[in-house]
């Protein structure tokens, strides 16, 4: 496989994902994945898919086992996308699927149905010389990424059918840096109770929304500890939501608030959950009301950070390197898949890609100048890995 014989095709395979609406909570997934079923059957390439408990498909995964043995290594990218917000905002249509000027465009081309493309690729170039492969790759297409929920990514960890991967490289975007790292998240709601009451009794009565008030001052005002040790960044706690009251004439008697904190090696969950009930028993001594505030955690999963000679960091950085690209090793401040990876033992590097424009945002585009580095490195990386 040449750098560019195969390279026009990843960017045909791409469009054609892009034309095919996926976001999350909208779409219907069903169009691109018959794109992707297409495609490998007319390979050849192995592939089955995931299913949730509610046995909704959230994934395919395609599996080369090597002629040799030795560990797993998965490719990871995701084949739904986020909203598309204001379409009138964008200056093409969301699902152009196109190229303009050398760059592919539309919902996806970043995150990730350019990088989905580029590893069915890989695969079917591995599926070729299978018997020189040591263990054997994974590809996990994940149809329910932006969900927040990591349907398809915890299928194939919960499928006793599949082989535990070593390592797993998450094709997010970004030509500059190797994420290796990410701080991980603790996240509850909060419901603040008070007596009810009418606004306009001349009896003074602190309702619910006034109480999370000061419950939102209290969390803001906790002090968070500064950078520590090998990590490099610091906790961060966000209040999210605040939801309570109706009408004008009653004084409402619940409010929820919801927070999230991003923890570090140095303030991980329980320290998080700590902090937020100490503030909880400040506001319930200084404003008491008929009911204790209730703290319910949501979710919560680790911080990690791979070293540079871990792997898979280390084979796709230094692929990089062989590729003449000059790529730093970088810990996010959100979170990915790659915490839910660490809460499972399993490392993962979650990004090194294309350079991208509106990510997320409108006209949401791929430089295509970067493929071929780009393809270069994932194939070095993998090669490596798999000893071919």
């Amino acid at each position: 496989m040449t750098r560019d014989l195969g390279l026009s095709r990843v960017v045909d395979l791409a469009g054609e994902l892009i034309r095919r609406p996926s976001r999350a909570g909208v779409d219907d997934h069903e169009p691109v994945l018959a794109v992707l079923e297409d495609w490998l059957t007319a390979r050849g390439l192995p592939y089955r898919r995931l299913h949730d408990g509610a046995r909704r498909p959230v994934a395919l995964l395609v599996e080369i086992e090597g002629g040799r043995p030795g560990p797993w290594w998965a490719l990871d990218a995701c084949v739904d996308t986020a909203p598309y917000g204001d379409e009138a905002a964008w200056s093409f249509p969301p699902d152009a699927g196109d190229v303009v000027d050398g760059w592919l465009r539309g919902r996806g081309a970043a995150d990730s149905k350019l990088a989905a493309a580029l590893f069915c690729h890989l695969a079917a170039e591995l599926h070729g010389r299978a018997d020189e492969v040591r263990g054997g790759l994974a590809v996990l297409l994940d149809a329910d990424e932006h969900t927040g929920g990591f349907g398809g990514a915890r299928a194939y960890l919960d499928d006793p059918d599949a082989a535990r991967p070593a390592g797993v490289m998450i094709g997010y975007p970004g030509l500059e840096e190797v994420v290796v790292g990410g701080r991980g998240l603790w996240r509850a709601r909060i419901a603040v109770h008070a007596a009810s009451g009418h606004s306009g009794s001349r009896r003074t009565t602190v309702g619910a929304v006034s109480r999370a008030a000061q419950l939102v001052r209290l969390l803001d005002e906790a002090p968070l500890p500064a950078t520590g040790g090998d990590f490099p960044l610091p906790p961060k706690l966000t209040v999210t939501s605040c939801h309570g009251g109706e009408g004008f004439s009653v004084v409402p008697d619940l409010c929820e608030v919801g927070v999230d904190i991003r923890t570090t090696p140095d303030f991980d969950a329980r320290a998080a959950a700590g902090l937020v009930r100490a503030a909880v028993a400040e506001l319930d001594a200084l404003l008491p009301a008929p009911r204790p505030t209730r703290v319910t955690p949501v979710a919560a999963w680790p911080p990690y950070r791979l070293a540079a000679d871990e792997q898979p960091a280390a084979a796709l950085l230094g692929a990089a390197a062989g590729e003449g690209l000059r790529v730093r090793a970088k810990t996010a401040g959100p979170s990915n898949i790659g915490n839910l990876l660490a809460a499972e033992g399993i490392p993962a590097t979650a990004g090194f890609g294309l350079s991208h424009e509106g990510l997320h945002g409108v006209d949401e585009r791929v430089r295509l100048a970067d493929l071929p580095v780009v393809h270069a490195v994932y194939r070095r990386a993998v090669l490596g890995l798999l000893g071919v």
